[in-house]
């Protein structure tokens, strides 16, 4: 199995993935978990981009890892469309801030899309480029369209953590906008 992709992911011979990273991956994975409930396959919490061989939590919050938190989702497109998942992305987080998500702060809170193949990377960049002009027409999007490179998982107390943890930290910078800024 490739390094890009999660290691315990649950896939199908026809799924695809999708992978991106807006500030802390908890509040990400829960809002895509409820958004899409029924259409995708699964989704895990992790660690992209990085230079450090399958980092723990700690050494990514450390920042010297070179990882951004993510979440990397394995869907069927028959039931949601690549487009359909990074135009949440785009709503569901600020893609406007640099290396920062409301309170949280460091590289590893960066917005990003980890496209797998030249496909992904041109439907980002459309969506980028709508998502700039209809949403956030005085502020720039900062959020990096790179390849997906490496993926490791976090840990296990962090995959669904807000659906065991309701209570726990959600960043305040994750909810679905429904106008524009």
């Amino acid at each position: 199995m490739s390094a890009a992709i999660s290691k315990t992911l649950k896939r199908t011979a026809t799924s695809e993935i999708c992978t991106v990273a807006g500030g802390c991956f908890w509040g990400v994975e829960h809002m895509y978990r409820k958004h899409f409930d029924g259409r995708i396959i699964d989704a895990k919490v992790g660690f992209a981009n990085g230079k450090t061989i399958q980092p723990s939590y700690k050494q990514v919050c450390a920042g010297s890892t070179g990882h951004s938190e993510a979440i990397q989702i394995s869907y069927e497109p028959n039931k949601v469309s690549y487009r359909e998942l990074i135009q949440f992305f785009f709503l569901m987080h600020d893609p406007t801030t640099v290396n920062a998500q409301g309170p949280d702060l460091g590289f590893q809170y960066r917005s990003a899309i980890f496209a797998a193949n030249d496909a992904q990377k041109k439907i980002a960049e459309e969506v980028e480029n709508e998502t700039q002009k209809k949403w956030y027409p005085h502020d720039k999007i900062v959020t990096t369209i790179e390849p997906i490179k490496c993926f490791y998982d976090a840990e296990e107390y962090h995959q669904k953590y807000l659906f065991k943890n309701p209570t726990g930290y959600q960043c305040p910078t994750h909810i679905l906008r429904t106008t524009p800024k």
